[in-house]
């Protein structure tokens, strides 16, 4: 069923309409459940967190995937099985401006391809690489005069990306995503597929909104992991959070993206301990926490071990972290990888986020921003879209959208 132009315009300037001013805490009854009806699995999971939570039924969206549980579609697949099933029961049910959130289940693809070269480019992709060829060819020579601190040598390495980069997005190249990332984008009929579009929902946004879905995911390394999601986000929110917060910095004071990343954990330790009153524990130097050493763990945040878990925490219900590397949710369901993601859900903890393949540092939630989210009172899902700043990208989030664990603080 296709949509017509008319219907995509109406829709648009409603989502303006709604989503332009300051939002509202999001509600059960604004979540549509999106669960693959192949896997038993995964419409148990579906049903029990719409009991859970109060979500009616009725926004169970079942669709056929695939009896096998898959990470990975095509892109085809994903707009002919995913999307347009997605799209067409927000029109036909007039949901637009009601659902703010997809809350996608245990059994549903994680990550989608890229898409093929652009048509009708080819000989625009020839030039590109003539011209990339003479480059090379060019700064070959000036490695050989050995002027590589010359202007002449760095304008040339700057114009080779910039051709390079013109080549890929014709080509398709870095333009696979996370299947989350993308469902935010999901009511937008045309955008540009190539590396990220901005997050609109994201605060430092002049007009936010427009049409942006949130996104979550109850996920992990086997279906009792993502049902638990759900049980320790309900206990935590009942009894409060409690435990101690780990910040990992590793002592970065130059003045780039990574010193400033760096200076929001130390930033977050502060906050967390004087606005808080939640005990802070601090690794500032390029070390780790060590294995066992992180005892009632409530909140992580750190860096660096690509790919590489370090068993450090004990993981209260209610745990909330993420560690800024690249790859972290790459196998999210394998559970034997080493990724953070996977393993942090493994050891207990209820709600993380991280890439499925290369993301940059620049599209991270930056830290204090995305934990004070928290501490202010927004639920899980608002939080990490208040401060993400990318859709169509590598991010997912996983855990209860819903998941408030500072509600009541923020109500005292």
């Amino acid at each position: 069923m296709k949509l017509n132009r008319i219907c995509w315009i109406r829709a648009v300037i409603l989502l303006t309409l709604v989503y332009g001013g300051k939002a509202a805490a999001l509600e059960p009854n604004e979540i549509l459940v999106v669960a693959n009806q192949d896997i038993a699995k995964s419409m148990q999971i579906a049903q029990y967190y719409c009991e859970q939570r109060s979500v009616p039924h009725t926004h169970i969206l079942a669709l056929s995937l695939g009896a096998s549980l898959k990470d990975t579609m095509s892109r085809e697949d994903y707009e002919k099985q995913l999307a347009e099933p997605i799209r067409r029961r927000f029109f036909t049910h007039k949901l637009v401006g009601k659902i703010k959130c997809l809350l996608i289940i245990y059994g549903v693809p994680f990550k989608v391809g890229k898409r093929g070269p652009l048509k009708d480019m080819e000989q625009q992709r020839e030039e590109l690489k003539k011209q990339a060829d003479n480059k090379k060819k060019r700064i070959e020579q000036l490695e050989r005069d050995n002027r590589t601190n010359s202007r002449a040598y760095q304008i040339a390495q700057t114009e080779l990306a910039k051709l390079k980069l013109a080549m890929d997005r014709i080509n398709g190249n870095e333009t696979s995503a996370s299947v989350d990332s993308e469902l935010s984008m999901v009511l937008f009929r045309t955008y540009e597929l190539y590396r990220w579009q901005p997050n609109l929902l994201n605060t430092k946004v002049a007009n936010p909104g427009d049409g942006i879905l949130m996104v979550s995911r109850l996920d992990g390394p086997g279906d009792g992991i993502a049902k638990s999601l759900v049980d320790k986000a309900i206990k935590a929110e009942e009894t409060g959070l409690d435990g101690i917060a780990y910040i990992d910095s590793r002592g970065i004071t130059r003045k780039d993206l990574y010193g400033d990343f760096d200076r929001s954990l130390r930033q977050l330790a502060v906050v967390t301990k004087t606005q808080m009153n939640i005990p802070v524990v601090e690794e500032p130097t390029a070390e780790l926490f060590t294995p066992g050493s992180c005892p009632r763990t409530a909140l992580y945040c750190g860096w660096y071990s690509l790919t590489k878990y370090v068993d450090a925490f004990d993981f209260v219900d209610g745990a909330i972290g993420y560690h800024i590397a690249s790859f972290e949710a790459r196998n999210l369901r394998d559970p034997n990888s080493s990724q953070w993601c996977p393993s942090m859900l493994r050891d207990g903890i209820t709600a993380t986020f991280g890439p499925v393949a290369e993301p940059y540092l620049h599209t991270f939630p930056e830290p204090k921003a995305f934990f004070m989210k928290l501490y202010e009172g927004e639920c899980l899902v608002e939080a990490y879209y208040h401060t993400k700043p990318f859709n169509s990208w590598q991010l997912l989030l996983i855990g209860d959208p819903l998941y408030r664990p500072f509600g009541k603080r923020s109500q005292d």
